[in-house]
């Protein structure tokens, strides 16, 4: 398995996986450059994307796939994209979800109101409903110690 920053080649296997995950695709051709893969055996294994606004940023499409799951590859995707945050000077991350709120807090998400989102995020494709009202919001901040559970 090798994790790298996603090509434009990788495209539309990303969005294959996230369609198939029955995650939004607006907003992703326009972020890719900022967006890491898991590759194996020359398929696109999961995917992760940044979506930047200043110092803040938008978390966005984690998925892996059905058949990798379970694996490791999703948290070494996160991994990798907390490192490219907080190296890019991002202080705080958000993230909407669906389905795995009790995933991200292993990474240092708590969750937080929709209120709480800086305007600029607000203004994402993912906020203006690409994903429901009903997701829940997380948010990290960096310098605090990112917690890393089994």
């Amino acid at each position: 398995m090798r994790i790298r920053n996603a090509t434009n080649a990788d495209l539309s296997a990303v969005e294959s996986l996230l369609s198939a995950s029955d995650l939004p695709l607006d907003g992703v051709r326009n972020n890719f450059s900022s967006f890491i893969v898991a590759e194996d055996e020359g398929k696109i294994a999961g995917a992760i994307g940044l979506e930047e606004f200043g110092s803040t940023a938008l978390l966005r499409s984690a998925v892996v796939s059905a058949e990798h799951r379970g694996n490791g590859i999703g948290r070494r995707l996160m991994e990798q994209l907390l490192d490219h945050a907080e190296d890019a000077g991002i202080e705080e991350l958000y993230l909407l979800t669906t389905t795995a709120e009790k995933y991200f807090p292993r990474f240092g998400f708590t969750p937080t109101t929709r209120a709480a989102v800086p305007d600029a995020l607000k203004a994402s494709a993912e906020f203006q409903g690409a994903c429901p009202d009903t997701a829940v919001v997380m948010t990290r901040r960096f310098g605090t110690a990112r917690r890393v559970l089994g």
